[in-house]
């Protein structure tokens, strides 16, 4: 069984962070590592606090994954602070990791910013560029490329900015009311592709980012290319949001295991 690693927070709600990312990597057929960057206190309606581990730690936890079950494909997810982010290039880097997902995450779904902006210089400088492929949002690459985006034009002209600066590939997520979930993948020395997507009427979108960067990096440590990943992640980000799961308050889940079926899921009637 092909391996991979998620970097990234905790989401004591289960619908993003780590919990997704593992749930995902699970139903796309990967055997789903975590070293957890900090501990959120969040469900459907928002984040009310964030604790963060320690540097020593969260290189311990690097240490002990890398050194007895090497992964096939990394993601990274939320990094608040650079002193971690610093750790994680550092760590990536000395063990040679390849097929790295960047899900360049600075606000949630429900507005709360959750990174500093001295964590985001430091993860454009030390841990972008190691990236195999980013999965900015809209926002996150406003940030990026430092332009606003307004249009599917914009699109464009940002993702090949951030490409050149960064050397990275770039799928730069559509919607954020600019069009319908359309894509955007720009390639190193490549022609742009972009993925048609539909609105699916469903509000519970909590952890969508978090799913597809995770979807992608387990098809690529399954040894898809870049270009069959990203179409695959974004099938089954679909199925998920068109379960319609239905839980919290606020902004909620996807169901990640609609896919999933077996003796063990059967409900007791």
């Amino acid at each position: 069984m092909k391996t991979a690693l998620t970097i990234a927070g905790s989401d004591s709600s289960g619908g993003a962070g780590i919990q997704a990312d593992i749930k995902t990597m699970t139903a796309n057929g990967v055997y789903a590592m975590s070293a957890i960057t900090a501990l959120t206190a969040q469900n459907t309606l928002g984040v009310t606090d964030i604790m963060e581990v320690t540097p020593k730690f969260l290189g311990e936890q690097l240490d002990s994954i890398f050194s007895d079950i090497y992964p096939d494909a990394v993601k990274t997810g939320m990094v608040s602070s650079g002193e971690l982010i610093e750790v994680i290039a550092d760590r990536l880097t000395h063990y040679k990791a390849s097929h790295i997902v960047v899900d360049p995450v600075m606000v949630a779904t429900s507005g709360a910013k959750l990174i500093s902006d001295e964590a985001v210089e430091t993860l454009k400088k030390r841990l972008i560029p190691l990236a195999e492929v980013i999965t900015p949002n809209i926002p996150e690459a406003e940030v990026l490329a430092k332009m606003s985006i307004r249009s599917e034009e914009d699109m464009i002209t940002a993702a090949r900015k951030i490409n050149e600066e960064y050397g990275c590939n770039v799928l730069l997520k559509g919607g954020h009311s600019l069009n319908d979930a359309n894509d955007l993948l720009v390639r190193t020395d490549e022609d742009i592709v972009w993925y048609k997507g539909r609105r699916i009427d469903n509000p519970n979108t909590h952890g969508t980012g978090c799913t597809l960067s995770s979807a992608i990096a387990a098809n690529l440590a399954k040894g898809h290319n870049l270009d069959a990943s990203v179409r695959y992640a974004k099938n089954y980000i679909s199925g998920a949001l068109e379960a319609k799961l239905d839980l919290g308050r606020g902004n909620g889940p996807m169901n990640h295991a609609f896919a999933i079926k077996g003796t063990y899921l059967e409900e007791i009637v």
